[in-house]
């Protein structure tokens, strides 16, 4: 553990640096909600890597975290992909279930969305982000919460837990670790009013962990896409942490399925089942008159890659449907 942890931190600050060379690094995704039914968003990109790329180095330029983009791209070695290999980009989302207000995070998939309050004669907007959760001894607690202070350049207090940690790593902490280069916070940090613990939505000094399960709880942003939305959000902002691996969307007539592979530690038989998804398509299909395509459906379930894929065969007659439920 201490060698990755080191290893980590090595490729962090090289991955950094050259997106601090990089003009091209995006920030975020941002999609125009146009009704409630419609709730898958964005599209599928490809791109061409280059001989000195690394997955990561492409995820951040789109905005994506690391277990997202190794996820869209089986068997691609994320730190050689190789010259002139075709990369996928899994930019396409469905909205997680639920009320659309404030910040959601979506545990499952590594990615916070943002529902601003629309103004006056707008359409509504989502703006979502890669992040980083707790590791599997250090979960991040589902629930209801809100933001309850806001810090920029904040001092990091380390838990006694986690210098107990660090000092058995024999890597020790000091109680207080000022802003800088050091600070694992990065440059902005929210608080969560979450009971019982130091809960955070903050950037970091370790870019190239952002995507992963590796947090004290915390959830980690990159330090472009903390330094945009920290302008975005106030205090007593509401947030949702859920846990939804799997999610079902309409773009049209057309039905999608998303699929992410469990959390470490995490591992709920009944929840991460053909069966749980088997449900989840029926209630989707409840009011329309479709036909599932359940080997496309299998085959999402047993090689998860994240990306919504439409699950439809053709429109039947209400009489068929009838039999089917």
């Amino acid at each position: 553990m201490q060698v990755f942890t080191r290893l980590l931190a090595l490729l962090s600050r090289c991955a950094f640096a050259a997106a601090l060379l990089s003009p091209t690094v995006l920030q975020a995704s941002t999609f125009t909600i146009v009704s409630d039914a419609e709730t898958v968003l964005g599209e599928v990109q490809t791109v061409i890597a280059k001989h000195e790329d690394t997955l990561l180095d492409i995820g951040r330029q789109y905005s994506v975290g690391y277990e997202e983009i190794v996820a869209a791209n089986p068997g691609v070695d994320p730190w050689l992909p190789g010259a002139d290999r075709q990369i996928v980009i899994p930019s396409r989302y469905i909205l997680p279930e639920g009320p659309r207000d404030g910040i959601v995070v979506s545990l499952a998939e590594h990615r916070l969305y943002y529902f601003p309050k629309p103004k006056a004669g707008e359409s509504p907007v989502v703006v979502t982000y890669p992040i980083s959760v707790g590791k599997m001894d250090w979960k991040t607690p589902l629930g209801l919460t809100r933001i309850t202070d806001k810090r920029v350049r904040p001092i990091w207090y380390p838990p006694e837990s986690v210098r107990a940690e660090h000092a058995a790593d024999g890597r020790p902490l000091p109680k207080a670790v000022p802003p800088g280069p050091d600070n694992p916070l990065g440059e902005y940090a929210m608080r969560l009013g979450i009971p019982g613990g130091a809960y955070l939505i903050h950037g970091t000094n370790r870019p190239a962990g952002v995507g992963m399960q590796v947090t004290h709880g915390c959830i980690r942003m990159y330090p472009e896409d903390i330094e945009q939305f920290f302008k975005m959000v106030s205090v007593n902002t509401p947030v949702r942490i859920i846990h939804q691996p799997y999610k079902m969307g309409w773009r049209g007539n057309d039905l999608y399925i998303e699929v992410h592979a469990p959390l470490e530690g995490q591992v709920d038989p009944e929840l991460y089942s053909l069966t749980n998804i088997t449900r989840l398509l029926v209630a989707a299909t409840q009011d329309r008159s479709v036909a599932l395509d359940w080997a496309k459906a299998e085959r999402a379930f047993l090689h998860p890659t994240g990306i919504p894929e439409p699950v439809m065969l053709t429109p039947i007659t209400s009489s068929i449907v009838e039999t089917l439920h």
